[in-house]
């Protein structure tokens, strides 16, 4: 059965997905960065994948889901991370540093840091910012959308939750733990749909008081809505700020309900007759 490949794909290239679009004519030239998009596919070589998002069933309902981190710099969301997460009083001097590093530590996309008068730092925030990635490919949708022709089928993709508790939560309480340590916060810049599979899968302890002592680590979520300055478009809007601690977030990861013994008892013998 024909398919069309806007069915499958959200935006491109910073606009709302549509057959014949070719991201060539402006260079790959991503709006949220002002540059080439950074995407990349080894099946394109060393041209853009320029897929900002896509379309996706979840809980019965069709979501645009962002699939790349730049789509969220298209929201002010230092100045929102200030004005809504910021511990202690408001930074006098902030500035933005991006990709910190350092042994032991690993990385963060961006630090807030508010410097004092002698040079030195006065305070700070870390800010990570967080797409989800896809498992399969929506390649054959795209290459469909620029070839301005349908699909003989629906290509077959989903969305790696998985990924996003053994990696990303995984760093955060580890870069929770540390921030505690340091006397400040990290911020967790998502989309709802992620932050809520989060949520849902590990039930932790949440605050709404973020800039309480007991919150080392604050989700700042972004939810898609129609974008009433450009019709068929949709824009990010901040929906939610929670807050919880390294400790709370470990405990929900670790402490799960166990699953039933008897069901695995069930897939040891499937696999014990497994050919």
């Amino acid at each position: 059965m024909p398919f069309d490949a806007t069915d499958v794909l959200g935006e491109v290239l910073g606009r709302p997905a549509e057959r014949g679009f070719d991201p060539a004519a402006s260079g790959f030239k991503c709006p949220f960065i002002d540059g080439t998009c950074t995407k990349r596919s080894t099946l394109l070589g060393t041209e853009p994948y320029p897929v900002c998002s896509i379309r996706r069933q979840i809980d019965g309902e069709l979501k645009q889901v962002c699939v790349c981190p730049k789509r969220f710099y298209a929201v002010d969301f230092v100045a929102d991370a200030i004005k809504h997460c910021w511990p202690g009083y408001p930074p006098r001097n902030p500035q933005v540093a991006s990709e910190v590093r350092m042994a032991g530590f690993g990385n963060v996309d961006f630090v807030i840091a508010d410097m004092g008068r002698d040079g030195e730092i006065d305070q700070f925030l870390s800010v990570e910012v967080q797409a989800i990635d896809i498992s399969g490919s929506v390649m054959p949708a795209y290459r469909a959308l620029r070839e301005v022709r349908e699909m003989d089928r629906r290509p077959t993709f989903g969305l790696n939750w998985s990924n996003v508790y053994k990696r990303y939560i995984t760093q955060l309480i580890r870069k929770g733990y540390f921030h505690h340590h340091w006397r400040t916060k990290i911020v967790a810049v998502m989309q709802d749909v992620v932050y809520d599979y989060i949520r849902d899968w590990a039930e932790f302890m949440r605050s709404d008081d973020v800039k309480g002592n007991t919150v080392n680590i604050i989700f700042m979520t972004y939810r898609y809505e129609n974008d009433p300055h450009c019709g068929g478009a949709q824009r990010l809007v901040l929906d939610k700020v929670e807050g919880t601690s390294h400790a709370n977030l470990q405990q929900a990861v670790l402490y799960k309900e166990a699953p039933s013994r008897d069901a695995f008892c069930q897939q040891i013998k499937r696999s014990l007759i497994r050919p």
